[in-house]
């Protein structure tokens, strides 16, 4: 019997993960430990890409609380262009970076983001998704959740990088991405193997920075309870 792809396990184990009945970040630990199980190289690599990253404080110099948020100017996945302080004028907004539709923790958190959003959209309250993918494939992103808020593209990390959120993976992480069946050159349209370190913003209004959560490894998001619970205390 031929050998399974490792893309076609780590789909299997994404599907069973995302479809649980449990917070998202229990979500998000039993893929990371499907990974482990399954390709305990690509999980050191992580380990040792994410260890780096905490070590030079990535992401740190992105917009604190108090701060306000750079304003942005992106196309959604149906090629409209969106303005920050359009979003704003018509409530707070939680912000999420994604690192692209091929990453299965980013499609979980995106699964989770979308029910989210049903609990607050008549609170005018509003989440916008950020990935570096191009238009088609924002799209896939969107539909694949059945996400009812715009998933915006980050053309070559433009944004990412102005808020000092872009990393450039690194040979050995590339290499192991690929063999496990993740390529964002395919999604991006440029072959840098550059990513943005997930992170969420809550803005207020006023285009202030009420909360934030970043954290250089990929595999932990904000729980969606505290990112609804800054929302509804924003103004």
């Amino acid at each position: 019997m031929a050998e399974r792809a490792l893309s076609d396990i780590l789909e299997e184990a994404f599907v069973r993960c995302r479809d649980l009945d449990a917070p998202l970040a229990d979500r998000l630990k039993a893929f990371a430990n499907e990974v482990q199980r399954a390709a305990p190289n690509l999980m050191a690599s992580v380990d040792a890409l994410v260890s780096r990253l905490k070590e030079s404080d990535a992401g740190a110099t992105a917009p604190k609380v108090g701060e306000p948020m750079p304003i942005f100017l992106l196309s959604d996945e149906q090629g409209r262009l969106v303005r920050l302080d359009d979003l704003l004028r018509e409530g707070p907004v939680a912000i999420a970076f994604h690192r692209g539709q091929w990453c299965p923790y980013c499609r979980i958190n995106i699964d989770a983001l979308a029910r989210a959003q049903e609990e607050v959209a008549a609170e005018h309250r509003r989440i916008v998704a950020i990935v570096p993918d191009r238009q088609k494939f924002a799209a896939w992103l969107k539909s694949d959740a059945k996400a009812a808020f715009p998933v915006l593209t980050d053309i070559d990390n433009g944004y990412a990088m102005s808020l000092g959120l872009a990393i450039c993976v690194g040979d050995e992480m590339k290499h192991m991405m690929a063999k496990s069946g993740s390529d964002p050159s395919l999604s991006q349209g440029v072959d840098n193997w550059m990513l943005p370190i997930p992170a969420t913003f809550i803005v207020g209004t006023d285009g202030v920075v009420q909360a934030r959560f970043i954290d250089p490894d990929y595999r932990v998001r904000m729980a969606v309870e505290d990112m609804i619970a800054a929302l509804r205390s924003a103004s």
